[in-house]
């Protein structure tokens, strides 16, 4: 039996493949994975012995280069999105007895095209809830294509929502679709999504709540990740009480120096040290005193069991493995889902979400004040308690789940 694994983006949406990828070959299934050609994705699936297939342009470079909501080049980049599903991802799945994908529009809908044309079964995926229509949520705003002021009815939102995707990238989809015999379709968001998409979130982080589409909630995926932490880490935290982490992780938080600056001087004045994330921002130290560490890649299930607080983005990969350690958190939403993440780590009483942009401001407003008082709210002994409690309720078994209901689909 072989699976084909489709997944365009950083790494909230690559790595949860690993995991789903790692546990399909335990139950005897050929995987690959199709996926940004980046080293670190290279390395990512290299380390676990997972057939990669490099797809697309390197993520890395684009999220740090285009200005965030802008639409300049989105065309041409969603068209060769669209063109490498219909290229180097139906090479890929020849042969393939089911395609799972997800990752935005133009990459689900080009690959529910290629797996129609194969006659084989296409599962869509999501690692957060709020690009799934529901009455209870309005969808997110499209680059460049603002939804209709005005309009508070989520149904009719939703609606636009629609219109708009077959607008931005209907014709692409329909015109490789005729090159390959395939129909056009009418309705590219919902052709993509199908009326069972799956959604690996928690369902304590995220409850799914919606009607309309029968979702499959699996559990978030996480990847086998054994690797000790660095001896000099490892150092720093057996030298001192617990530190705060900051990490924004491929977010390119600009200007960094500033934000590392109010991250370090919060956690400083607060009488705590602390771990910085490097990540896509290019976070570091802000001085030489030995109350704080810079840190690449390093394995955060490990490092978030021995830290006093996450201070974090709010991605839903971030968010998840925080709340699995049983660590208080401050969300600092950059923007997409982020700013649902930190509601939900909000209503949980896990930690608390901090405003970080302002109406007429494009970067991020982290100052020291504001993260001073977030860190006071998490270190109370009742948010501790708390974030230990949904710790013993967050699910580990999700690759499990899912790859048993895809080789039951598969029949």
């Amino acid at each position: 039996m072989r699976v084909l694994l489709s997944t365009y983006g950083a790494r909230g949406s690559v790595e949860p493949m690993v995991g789903l990828a790692v546990r399909l070959r335990e139950f005897g299934v050929e995987v690959r994975v199709c996926a940004p050609p980046d080293e670190e994705f290279v390395e990512l699936f290299a380390g676990v012995g997972v057939e990669m297939v490099p797809t697309g342009a390197p993520v890395r470079p684009l999220v740090t280069t285009v200005v965030p909501g802008s639409a300049a080049g989105l065309a041409e980049r969603a068209a060769a999105l669209i063109g490498a599903q219909f290229g180097t991802v139906a090479a890929a799945a020849e042969g393939c007895d089911a395609l799972l994908a997800t990752g935005p529009l133009p990459v689900t809908a080009g690959a529910r095209s290629v797996a129609e044309k194969l006659g084989i079964r296409y599962v869509h995926v999501g690692h957060q809830p709020v690009g799934l229509p529901s009455p209870h949520q309005p969808p997110p705003a499209r680059r460049g294509r603002p939804l209709p002021p005005g309009v508070t009815d989520h149904r009719e939102l939703w609606e636009e929502d629609a219109r708009i995707a077959d607008d931005m990238f209907g014709a692409e989809i329909n015109s490789r679709r005729a090159e390959i015999g395939l129909p056009p379709v009418d309705g590219v968001r919902d052709y993509a999504f199908t009326g069972t998409p799956w959604l690996a979130t928690d369902p304590v982080l995220s409850p799914w709540q919606g009607s309309g589409l029968a979702v499959v909630q699996t559990g978030a995926w996480f990847r086998p990740d054994e690797r000790p932490l660095p001896a000099e880490l490892t150092a720093f935290l057996d030298a001192g009480p617990a530190p705060v982490f900051v990490g924004f992780g491929s977010m390119p938080v600009e200007p960094a120096a500033d934000v590392a600056r109010a991250a370090v001087e919060a956690i400083r004045a607060g009488g705590l040290r602390a771990v910085v994330s490097r990540g896509y921002a290019g976070l570091d130290r802000i001085d030489d005193k030995d109350d704080c560490f810079a840190v690449g890649e390093v394995d955060h299930r490990a490092l978030f069991a021995r830290v006093a607080a996450v201070v974090h983005h709010g991605s839903a990969g971030t968010t998840t493995t925080a709340a699995r350690a049983g660590v208080p958190q401050v969300v600092v939403p950059q923007g997409a889902d982020q700013p649902y993440w930190a509601e939900r780590v909000t209503a949980l009483g896990i930690g608390v979400g901090v405003e970080s942009r302002a109406a007429a401001h494009d970067g991020p407003v982290l100052t020291a004040e504001s993260l001073t008082g977030a860190l006071a709210v998490v270190s109370h002994p009742r948010v501790r308690a708390r974030a230990a409690a949904v710790a013993a309720t967050v699910r580990t078994d999700g690759t499990t789940v899912a790859a048993r209901l895809l080789l039951d689909a598969i029949g």
